[in-house]
């Protein structure tokens, strides 16, 4: 089990396998870095070293009552690249960590970053706002939020169905993937999931997109119940100076799990390309 402490005294846990260039994930809401485990795994035995941290008050980092925004999020993972001395490394986030990752290279730089994916990712902002039309009603998050404290355990199972495209006819349900994300959403505490939901629906990350000047891969499902894509993914993909845009057909938000051999593959190529 490995931790290391921020400048603020957080214990952030993170994994690390493998040699080679390295690939660095940051994992989505209310989850942690094991929902990474399919590519670290196939990249792991690539030739790739692979890094996955449990943002801070998620998974099994500390449960911190202050810092859970965004710019501490993107402090956090400053600090543990660095203490790590990761050079040339690719960074993978996930719907909340795709924020969490624009946000380190629109306020750190991209020195030692080689390359990044956005997958299912919730930039550039999620609300509807004059300015953003195709975003969602600022009423879905206030519910989230209510849901959380009135009762998260069973939130986060009824909300695992449409992540994971499982209310859609036909669709393959897994218990074990819905288990999973219950599972990986109860190990966090409450206050930072709580603050978290603020970060992901109304920060604006535009302004950090404009600001990559590495090759950004952006991978989102046309189906997606919790990030739609017409406001993140294609959105994102206009915005940033250096895009590729994947778009998976019927793929829910969930799609790192649901399609992970199709993901793996695409980002092995991108990777290596």
């Amino acid at each position: 089990m490995a931790y290391f402490t921020t400048t603020d005294g957080t214990q952030i846990f993170y994994k690390d396998w493998g040699q080679g260039q390295p690939v660095l994930f940051s994992h989505g809401w209310p989850l942690s870095g094991d929902a990474w485990d399919s590519q670290m795994q196939f990249l792991g035995s690539k030739g790739y070293r692979v890094i996955a941290h449990d943002r801070r008050s998620h998974g099994r980092s500390d449960q911190t009552w202050d810092g859970n925004h965004m710019d501490r999020y993107a402090a956090d993972l400053s600090e543990l690249i660095e203490f790590l001395d990761l050079k040339d490394v690719v960074l993978v986030g996930h719907s909340t960590g795709g924020g969490e990752i624009a946000h380190y290279v629109g306020t750190y730089g991209s020195a030692r970053v080689a390359k990044m994916a956005l997958v299912s990712a919730v930039p550039p902002l999620m609300v509807k706002t004059a300015g953003n039309p195709n975003g969602t009603p600022i009423e879905v998050f206030d519910g989230i939020r209510k849901a959380v404290l009135d009762n998260r355990s069973q939130f986060y199972l009824d909300l695992a169905t449409a992540f994971f495209g499982f209310n859609r006819e036909g669709a393959a349900v897994s218990e074990g993937t819905r288990q999973e994300f219950w599972r990986e959403g109860m190990q966090g505490g409450i206050k930072g999931h709580y603050d978290c939901i603020r970060e992901f629906s109304e920060v604006d990350y535009t302004d950090d997109l404009r600001k990559i000047d590495v090759p950004v891969l952006v991978v989102h499902g046309d189906d997606d119940q919790i990030v739609p894509i017409d406001a993140a993914g294609r959105r994102s993909a206009e915005i940033l100076p250096h895009a590729v845009l994947k778009v998976y057909e019927g793929a829910p938000h969930g799609l790192p799990i649901t399609m992970h051999d199709r993901l793996n593959a695409d980002l092995l190529a991108f990777i290596a390309d």
